[in-house]
């Protein structure tokens, strides 16, 4: 019996998922949350690191790590160092499949296929951001197309992270529907729900409104549309928390200046925990460009927060139920984003209803999903692992 008392299936896979480093990021974040679930299962895990380096690794997760050693920094070409390092690898060790936790990682993935050949193992990506990408110009946006019709054929699974996002992944990707699942993102651990979940849900202040950001502080999450629209609406007493570190840092914080709110838009950094924030927190808000279905709006949700956001996903307009319970902004829309700002503060949506959402986005529900994926591909790898199967239940798996 493995620790926790949960019974592994016989053999146990071998699941090898490279990660850059351990820099904040929602998808190593969640993806490491996943290894720990299936190491305690009594599964192989190893996880393959670009850089044994970054803020996380203190709190990391005790599992099986793997890097090269390099005597000067790979920050500046980590993909080509994770390429090298995850090929020596997968050259000199067993891997029944090799999952792939975000689309950061599908040139990865891809430069394994084709390195490798038939010795490559089965590889399951999860996709993790918008696969539109209007943030692109129409020849970039033409580019990325293609891309994504190499994955489709390279890869052996794609899992969406909600099912909105499972007809957008097989038309760009191409992909036949077997190999199409769904999965809900495992953002949150269960403990971590209960403890968000029970939070006491606050009446909003017309004269004091502490909205929060959370995100990489890069161009992606578009910080700079939102406290544009801050500054365009806030009250005297109104506080906006941006919480994250990256390059873009110290341009932000010029702009607030600029603005006229530099007193009140603070950046407290990389924050290893969000809940204190969000237990103080009035408004969560998301100003994306583009997105997957980020683990912090989840948060927020488990929280009983009101919730503003661009339709940066159709995962996202899901979640909101299409703006019944939170409002939704166009992408890149100042005054629209300065507008919901304003009226979050009268919004009247069901805190409970929210939070019954979240609960579906655990890592305990999604742990035995993937695995059930990941035994089905291991099969045509590692024929013995046939019987293993029906050890899982397919629960939360959907597509086919």
């Amino acid at each position: 019996m493995a620790e926790g008392g949960v019974e592994p299936a016989q053999p146990p896979l071998r699941i090898v998922m490279p990660i850059h480093s351990f820099d904040p990021g929602g998808v190593e974040r969640v993806g490491l949350n996943l290894a720990s679930s299936w190491d305690r299962s009594g599964h192989q895990v190893t996880v393959v690191l670009g850089r044994d380096t970054g803020e996380g690794r203190a709190y990391a997760p005790r599992l099986n790590y793997w890097w090269r050693d390099s005597a000067v920094s790979t920050a500046s070409f980590e993909s080509i160092w994770l390429i090298s390092a995850l090929y020596r690898y997968l050259k000199n060790h067993d891997a029944d499949v090799l999952f792939l936790a975000g689309n950061t990682y599908a040139i990865v993935g891809a430069a394994m296929r084709m390195l490798l050949g038939s010795a490559c193992p089965p590889i399951a990506i999860k996709i993790s951001n918008d696969l539109e990408r209007r943030d692109m110009s129409a020849p970039m946006r033409a580019l990325y197309g293609l891309w994504l019709k190499v994955q489709g054929a390279l890869f052996d699974r794609f899992v969406a992270m909600a099912v909105p996002m499972l007809a957008e992944i097989r038309e760009k990707t191409a992909a036949e529907a077997s190999r199409v699942k769904v999965v809900a993102d495992p953002s949150l651990t269960r403990e971590r729900f209960d403890w968000l979940a029970n939070l006491p849900v606050k009446p909003i202040s017309p004269w004091r409104t502490r909205y929060v950001g959370v995100g990489r502080l890069v161009s992606q999450k578009n910080f700079a549309l939102l406290i544009r629209a801050f500054a365009d609406q806030a009250a005297a007493g109104d506080t906006l928390t941006i919480a994250g570190d990256g390059p873009d840092r110290a341009q932000l914080e010029r702009l607030a200046q600029e603005l006229g709110v530099g007193d009140r838009v603070l950046f407290p950094g990389h924050l290893t925990s969000t809940d204190a924030l969000l237990s103080e927190a009035d408004v969560f808000v998301l100003s994306s460009d583009y997105e997957g279905l980020p683990a912090v709006l989840i948060e927020a949700m488990a929280a009983g927060l009101p919730i503003v956001a661009t339709d940066c996903s159709a995962a996202i307009t899901y979640l909101l139920d299409g703006g019944r319970q939170g409002l939704l902004v166009r992408v890149g829309d100042r005054a629209g984003l300065a507008d919901a700002l304003r009226g979050i503060r009268s919004f009247a949506f069901e805190p409970e209803r929210s939070r019954e959402t979240a609960a579906h986005f655990t890592v305990e529900n999604a742990a035995d999903a993937y695995l059930a994926i990941m035994a089905e591909l291991a099969v045509g790898h590692r024929p013995k692992l046939g019987e293993a199967i029906a050890k899982y239940r397919y629960f939360g798996v959907t597509g086919g």
